[in-house]
């Protein structure tokens, strides 16, 4: 039986099978929860809504499908960038049992600003991230007391999947 289910969510111009969440997938796997990794790429590829694509429907989309697996047990949402952005605000239109973000931007344009459920979270943000300050998402994470790693890598976390992959696992072993 499984423990749960995640739900992986790709970066903006990336794709269900990026590096990051498939290591997460194989770690979920390993501790017996289920898993999926939606596609987005449909949604990314509308650059006449935004310049990071349809921003919205990609919440909504998310959101669709975390609601429908709430209702068969406990729910995980993780995601890297924009993947990690639409995790944390779908936490506060489903039940969810934690969040695992990877390089989370604080601010998405018009969207709302970084906000999630008051449930178990793991942050991993890069130290010379090119795109989001290490500032902004310390202080986000340090309003939620979430659990923050911080590394010597750039936004794409390329030198850090293995210890993005331990600190998901320290994370889905918690719950």
């Amino acid at each position: 039986m499984s423990r749960g289910h995640c739900i992986l969510s790709h970066g903006f111009e990336s794709g269900p099978d990026a590096t990051k969440v498939t290591a997460l997938a194989e770690v979920a796997q390993r501790l017996g929860w289920t898993h999926e990794r939606p596609d987005y790429t449909d949604l990314d590829a509308r650059r006449e809504v935004s310049e990071v694509g349809d921003v919205p429907e990609r919440l909504q989309r998310l959101i669709r499908l975390a609601g429908a697996a709430a209702a068969r047990g406990p729910v995980v949402l993780a995601g890297s960038s924009l993947g990690a952005y639409i995790s944390a605000i779908a936490s506060l239109h489903v039940p969810v049992r934690g969040l695992f973000l990877m390089v989370p931007p604080t601010k998405m344009g018009p969207m709302p600003a970084l906000d999630a459920a008051p449930v178990p979270t793991s942050v991993v943000h890069a130290w010379r991230d090119e795109l989001i300050p290490p500032a902004a998402v310390i202080a986000w994470a340090q309003a939620r007391a979430a659990r923050l790693l911080l590394v010597d890598d750039g936004h794409r976390l390329e030198n850090h999947v293995q210890a993005s992959t331990r600190e998901f696992e320290a994370l889905l072993q918690a719950l």
